[in-house]
């Protein structure tokens, strides 16, 4: 009775926690009743344990582990931490309910179902996030997706196959669980493969649900209330935000769960798309920006690379002090998870209220002095709206080309996530500051003080 109702609790923190995580100014608060749920349900659970040996083998390692990756992962590389935990959370899933039916005697029908339902998509979590961290760090391998013939086909019959087994283990033929998680296994990388890079933090969105989904269903094979509610919130939170990333980027849900996401016209040539390329320096775009009285930054995955958004806001600052409007234009795949930009930026101070979504910038964007774009590249290319055979093709992009003066920051002209050339930066009103991101806005900042 106490063990329910301390599991109530717990939900109840999660719920009210998860609605606080819906803004900035309550977030961390949410986060941290979110965490007091889970705290709670650990303790609780652990009052269930005969022996403590393994638990605290388990904790300690887990612990370390995590503290590790806490103090040296990247913020360039979040994106792949999380795509890495939601694989994580989809192995548990798979040896929980593996664990659950070796030691279970005469389990029922609806328990077995629930047992080959955490492996199936537990599984398919595991090995598809796998394949999204290789993606995000672009590992060479990944990089173009494996051609499979009639893959949709293949998927279909895995999918078939499948299903089947797990009705044979609704019938107790236990021996089935493995083949399920390896066909799994083989479906989660089947269904990532053909997903292009540019897509990615739609796919780390939906992984995130389907480890929601997993954790659900092991909480029914071992009976647990508090898990089947919190894997119940990311599951439907996780297919909600993957519904609002596909409207973002002009996709199909049907297309994201099934795995066909990429154009497959012929890309532009590099060369002839920048024939018209013009250069320009930290002096002369401080010269631009003394006369502007609108200024918006657009951010990108460059911008976390560099580093750069300290300087970004000590530019946008001193932009302020001489009475230009300063904003930040969002995309809502801006970078390589959703959020990436939003937590860069608070990261830097930058005021949440300066932050606007794709959808309120655009209609003004024509009345927009400076356009600084740094380290964005995909989510402000033209061809997504132009060329209807383009891996972009259809994707809602920032307008910046509609701006007076564009000025882009990037090293080089190296292409986006998509690899594909960005018509952009040669356009007639577009100017190109090549550097590091950082190093070119502290050089802007230096040459506007001096003007």
């Amino acid at each position: 009775m106490l063990e329910n109702i301390a599991y109530i609790v717990s939900a109840v923190l999660f719920i009210y926690g998860l609605k606080l995580m819906g803004h900035p100014r309550t977030a961390v608060r949410g986060n941290l009743l979110g965490a007091a749920g889970m705290a709670l349900a650990i303790v609780v659970g652990l009052l269930d344990v005969s022996s403590y040996t393994m638990v605290i083998i388990g904790g300690v390692v887990g612990a370390g582990i995590g503290a590790v990756l806490a103090m040296t992962i990247q913020m360039t590389a979040m994106p792949q931490l999380v795509a890495l935990f939601n694989g994580f959370g989809g192995a548990a899933s798979v040896f929980v309910a593996g664990g659950a039916l070796l030691q279970q005697e005469n389990p029922t029908w609806d328990v077995l179902l629930a047992t080959g339902l955490s492996g199936l998509v537990g599984a398919v979590t595991f090995s598809g996030s796998v394949i999204a961290f290789g993606k995000l760090q672009e590992l060479k391998i990944l990089q173009r997706p494996i051609a499979i013939p009639a893959q949709q086909a293949v998927n279909a019959i895995l999918l078939v196959i499948i299903i089947i087994f797990t009705a044979g283990l609704t019938y107790g033929f236990s021996w089935v669980y493995v083949p399920i998680i390896l066909l799994s296994l083989l479906l989660g990388v089947m269904l990532v493969n053909p997903i292009g890079g540019a897509d990615m933090p739609v796919v780390i969105a939906l992984l995130n649900s389907y480890s929601g989904i997993a954790a659900a269903a092991t909480g029914f094979v071992i009976d647990n209330n508090v898990l089947i509610i919190s894997g119940s919130l990311v599951g439907a939170s996780g297919v909600i935000l993957t519904n609002l990333m596909c409207k973002a980027m002009n996709r199909s849900l049907t297309n994201v769960l099934f795995g066909v996401m990429d154009g497959g016209g012929a890309i532009a040539d590099a060369d002839e798309v920048y024939v018209n390329v013009r250069s320009t320096s930290a002096d002369d775009v401080a010269m631009i920006l003394d006369g502007a009285q609108r200024v918006v930054f657009v951010p990108g995955y460059g911008m976390a690379v560099a580093q750069a958004q300290h300087a970004v806001r000590d530019l946008g600052n001193l932009l302020e002090k001489q009475g230009t409007a300063v904003e930040y234009a969002i995309h809502p795949v801006a970078g390589r998870m959703p959020g990436h930009m939003n937590v860069l930026l608070a990261e830097a101070d930058v005021d949440y209220d300066k932050l606007k979504e794709m959808d309120h910038i655009n209609p003004t964007m024509e009345t927009v002095d400076v356009a600084i774009v740094i380290g964005a590249n995909d989510v402000v290319n033209p061809v997504a709206k132009t060329d209807p055979t383009s891996p972009i093709a259809g994707m809602p992009i920032i307008d910046v080309d509609k701006a007076r003066t564009v000025v882009v920051i990037k090293r080089s002209l190296s292409p986006g996530f998509a690899k594909i050339p960005n018509p952009l930066f040669a356009a007639d009103n577009t100017l190109m500051l090549f550097g590091d991101g950082q190093k070119a806005v502290l050089d802007v900042v230096a040459a506007m003080k001096e003007v």
